[in-house]
């Protein structure tokens, strides 16, 4: 996430409301239901299995090459590899893409990065 400016945080006028964020959040989990409806074991893109991570987490040669470069540079492992194609696919099912896209994956990363940070 990038750094919010103070200015930002001590403005007057208020963020977005919950209702539109609710009902983002509540489109894609009816995304993800329709998606593994033949899989009663998996609801959420969290609960993936490799299986169907091969199936709804392809992505194209560049954020291929992004994620590579990312693993390589940032040392995740295999886990981290895995969480991030998944947090990629949610992001891409809020912009309401059908494929994850290299922004999708990138701010996943992102996420990641800063998870790491805050453990470390």
């Amino acid at each position: 996430m990038p750094i919010v400016d103070y200015k930002e945080l001590s403005a007057k006028t208020t963020g977005e409301s919950s209702q539109p964020i609710r009902e983002r959040v509540e489109s894609v989990r009816t995304t993800q239901l329709s998606r593994f409806e033949s899989h009663p074991d998996t609801t959420t893109n969290s609960s993936m299995s490799p299986r169907l991570m091969k199936e709804h987490c392809q992505i194209d040669a560049e954020s291929s090459g992004l994620l590579e470069q990312a693993m390589s540079d940032l040392n995740f492992s295999a886990r981290a590899h895995d969480r991030i194609l998944k947090v990629a696919r949610t992001l891409a099912d809020l912009d309401g893409n059908k494929n994850i896209e290299a922004t999708n994956l990138l701010e996943a990363i992102q996420y990641r990065t800063l998870d790491r940070n805050l453990w470390m």
